[in-house]
């Protein structure tokens, strides 16, 4: 397929699985997406037979769809930069530490509990899957996914200061997981077999400060450029084009692009764009902004369920999710519950605030990414079809069930 008949097919699947959603199933926005997506490629797979056209169309499309490359290097700019704009700087500096400490020490002991309790599962269940592999599958795994976790919070009734400590960790973990997933798939293909130290903390701090930067340069370059003029195409273009620029500078100075886009947004969602501009202007910029999110987010969300034609884990890989998804849920309780306890006065957490914690950190399209993303090996499958299993539980029951969860704790 060439590329636009790609989108109008996207667009147009979106458009019918959204008016579904919306008319008869009535789940909320993105999970209702998904659910609808994900039966339609059900029944694509079990009916094949009966329509081999309609198998073909939505096998074809989806396998001409580069999903880690869309994502990774197009969309995710644009929705970090979207949810990142209309998120308060001043509640995030409120509960920095919280945030810091989840972001970074949480995705960690995270990665590498999911890691050593997978290994064991695996030596039990005599399935070959090497600790490294399992510690790959933990750093992918590992951090919440802020396009899933930022559109359930704006339907949810979680208290307002753990609203902005989850935004907030799902917006800035990223950085992390994405480091440890490059440097442990380089020794799992030890492409690199001398990873010191000194190399992880390169790697690092140019994925990191280099993407803080490259954010907050191009804020600034839009902000002088949006300030001085009163035509609110040119704004529009102006934060667009800024957005395309950091995915395509990051991408060749090898910085955070997530981290680039989210530094940017905040920067720019929380500076007011200067006297020539009114407040109506103001509003409907973010307005636009918040159109992009929704319509990329439906789009993504799509792209998500009909991923399940082309996955390989209906039969043999179940197994492996279904530990994997408890294994998730665990690794995230205890790198949550461990710093709780040891910085108490920093984070200011107690059992209920951790279950809910726990239970909206959603998984979603950047773990199927980058789980996407790995090089083939006989261990790509199993990580990729647990990693499926893991972000449609993740997704449809956490999601669904998580104002349940929080009207149980809250009481």
């Amino acid at each position: 397929m060439n590329t636009f008949t790609i989108i109008t097919a996207l667009v147009t699947i979106s458009a019918l699985i959204s008016y579904i959603n919306n008319r008869f199933i009535k789940l909320p926005g993105t999970i209702g997406v998904i659910v609808v997506s994900l039966l339609l490629s059900l029944l694509i797979l079990f009916t094949g037979k009966i329509f081999p056209a309609a198998y073909a169309f939505i096998k074809d499309l989806t396998q001409s769809i580069d999903f880690t490359g869309t994502l990774l290097d197009i969309m995710l700019g644009f929705l970090l930069f979207a949810s990142a704009l209309h998120f308060d700087f001043d509640k995030l500096k409120e509960q920095k530490y919280p945030v810091l400490i989840l972001s970074t020490v949480g995705v960690i002991g995270s990665t590498f509990i999911f890691g050593f309790l997978l290994y064991w599962a695996t030596e039990l269940l005599h399935i070959e899957l090497p600790l490294v592999y399992c510690l790959l599958f933990g750093a992918l795994i590992s951090p919440t996914d802020p396009v899933a976790v930022l559109s359930l919070l704006k339907k949810s009734k979680v208290p307002s200061s753990l609203e902005t400590i989850i935004g907030g960790e799902s917006l800035l973990n990223d950085g992390t997981g994405i480091i440890l997933f490059v440097i442990l798939k380089e020794v799992a293909g030890q492409t690199d077999p001398h990873v010191t130290f000194a190399h992880t903390a390169a790697l690092f701090s140019q994925e990191v400060f280099g993407g803080i930067l490259l954010g907050a340069v191009s804020a600034l370059v839009a902000y002088r450029t949006m300030k001085r003029v009163d035509d609110f195409q040119i704004i529009v273009m102006v934060s667009l084009s800024m957005v395309m620029v950091i995915s395509v500078v990051g991408a060749m100075l090898h910085v955070s692009i997530p981290l680039a886009a989210v530094t940017a947004g905040l920067i720019l969602g929380n500076t007011s764009l200067g006297t020539k501009q009114s407040e109506d202007m103001q509003r409907y910029f973010h307005n636009i902004w918040n159109l992009i999110d929704e319509l990329l987010n439906t789009i993504l969300f799509v792209m998500i369920g009909l991923q399940i034609v082309v996955m390989p884990f209906l039969k043999d890989y179940w197994l492996t999710g279904l530990f994997a998804t408890a294994f998730v849920l665990v690794a995230r309780g205890l790198s949550i519950t461990v710093p709780s306890i040891l910085l108490k006065q920093s984070l200011k957490t107690n059992y209920k605030s951790i279950t809910i914690l726990v239970w909206a950190g959603l998984r979603g399209g950047i773990s199927v990414a980058l789980a996407l993303s790995l090089p083939d090996s006989a261990y790509k499958e199993i990580i990729l079809s647990a990693s499926y299993f893991v972000v449609l539980f993740s997704i449809i029951v956490q999601g669904l069930t998580l104002n349940k969860v929080v009207n149980a704790m809250v009481k």
